[in-house]
């Protein structure tokens, strides 16, 4: 009886080495949502008040985001394995400080902005790392699964850890949260130290024994370099800048705003909105994982973001909260399915020496984005309600996905040469 074969979005899990990361990855990924829960929770209910968790929040967001470009030098001087395990220890030891601190007393800012800095910083550091690491364990075939499985990773536990994180606030208090997103932490540290391959410590050596990048680079080129040289590197920062201009304002304003107010579903509605989008970028993910190397991957990404720029524009319209997760559900499948395309092309026409600092330059672009998105939401709800910034939002997006696709150099990015075949042979071994 013939064996079935395996899905083409599993196939990366048969190396060890992205077994091991996939695992540390996510179980990372699940303390994570179990500390979103637990620090608001701690800080209130301990009398410390919403001004104390935005001081908390700013000592945590401030280094994270300064950070990032760092990050991306050293994940590319010292191997992006080296940098992530160095700062998922540094984050257990805060964390772990954090849930004696639950445990013992009342919620201080003296205690909490250190533990926030340290945690933040860490995070800032690591994901160059995180962007960089896959190539450097999938070969070129499997690296888009690859992208998928571990953007999957990470959908699954931000549907799953705040249901943990919840029920273990509940039932112990936020000190166990803690101790479990230090351990979380643990984890992902002793899988990163296990990884096949080079050694993880010691700076990378000169000849990079990765593949060649698809880019007529020469070697070993500087950032600054590239950003001159480089017009799609140009387009993609442009891109991406204009882009993330409506989305972190879409989400974290005009939605709850949305649900809260002309929807009037209150919290089990944002919730089921939420998961939803969750539930929907989950899907898009695993189909772009299951699909095979494609001959111009940014047009398809940039058609999925364009059909969830449609969804944008459609929420505030749709007039109930079934409708509006539903195009939220949809909203979810473009954007997962449209990022893992993208980021497989990024990643697959950077040089593997320079591939922490793009990582880092791209990441700090979305990051440094965010501020000015949620500040303009703010603005534009309180003034005129949650409508007409899904529309801006919407029209950001459009406006920036068409002007790259004006631009051959974005339409040619990350497209595969066919083949060339090979000669016939005829039966005495003698090319047709």
């Amino acid at each position: 009886m013939p064996r079935l074969a395996a899905p083409r979005a599993l196939a990366p899990l048969r190396q060890r080495g992205f077994r091991l990361l996939t695992i540390g990855q996510v179980t990372s990924n699940v303390g994570d949502a179990c500390y979103a829960v637990a620090l608001p929770w701690y800080v209130l209910a301990a009398h410390g008040g919403v001004l104390l968790l935005g001081t908390v929040l700013a000592a945590y967001g401030v280094p994270r985001t300064a950070l990032i470009p760092v990050g991306g030098y050293a994940s590319d001087r010292w191997r992006p394995q080296t940098v992530m395990m160095a700062t998922d220890a540094a984050r257990a030891l805060a964390l772990a400080a954090l849930a004696v601190t639950a445990a013992t007393g009342p919620a201080r800012a003296v205690v909490l902005v250190p533990i926030a800095v340290v945690i933040g910083a860490g995070e800032g550091l690591f994901l160059p790392g995180s962007f960089s690491i896959i190539p450097s364990l999938l070969s070129g075939d499997d690296l888009q699964a690859g992208n998928a499985l571990a953007s999957s990773g990470t959908q699954l536990a931000t549907l799953a850890g705040p249901a943990v994180g919840g029920a273990l606030v509940i039932l112990a208090g936020p000190s166990l949260a803690f101790g479990l997103d230090a351990l979380s932490f643990v984890v992902s540290a002793v899988t990163l130290a296990t990884l096949p391959g080079p050694a993880v410590l010691g700076p990378r050596p000169t000849a990079d024994p990765a593949p060649a990048p698809e880019t007529t680079m020469g070697p070993a080129p500087t950032l600054l370099g590239l950003l001159r040289s480089e017009r799609v590197l140009q387009i993609i920062l442009l891109v991406n800048v204009a882009a993330n201009l409506g989305m972190g304002g879409e989400s974290e304003v005009a939605l709850p705003a949305l649900v809260h107010g002309p929807l009037q579903a209150g919290a089990s509605g944002y919730g089921a909105v939420l998961a939803a989008f969750g539930g929907g970028a989950l899907l898009g993910t695993i189909a772009a994982g299951q699909l095979g190397r494609l001959r111009r991957p940014v047009i398809v990404g940039s058609l999925a973001f364009l059909a969830e720029a449609a969804c944008i524009a459609v929420v505030p319209y749709l007039g109930a909260t079934a409708a509006v997760a539903a195009a939220m559900a949809g909203l979810g499948i473009m954007n997962g399915f449209g990022n893992v395309l993208t980021i497989t092309a990024f990643q697959r026409w950077a040089p593997p020496s320079a591939l922490g600092r793009l990582a880092g330059l791209l990441t700090l672009t979305s990051f440094g984005v965010f501020p000015i998105s949620v500040a303009l939401a703010a603005l534009v709800v309180r003034h005129w309600g949650a409508t007409p910034f899904f529309l801006l939002a919407a029209v950001t997006l459009t406006v920036a996905i068409l002007a790259g696709l004006s631009q051959r150099a974005w339409r040619d990015f990350g497209a595969s040469q066919p083949a060339t075949p090979e000669p016939a042979i005829n039966l005495e071994g003698q090319p047709v």
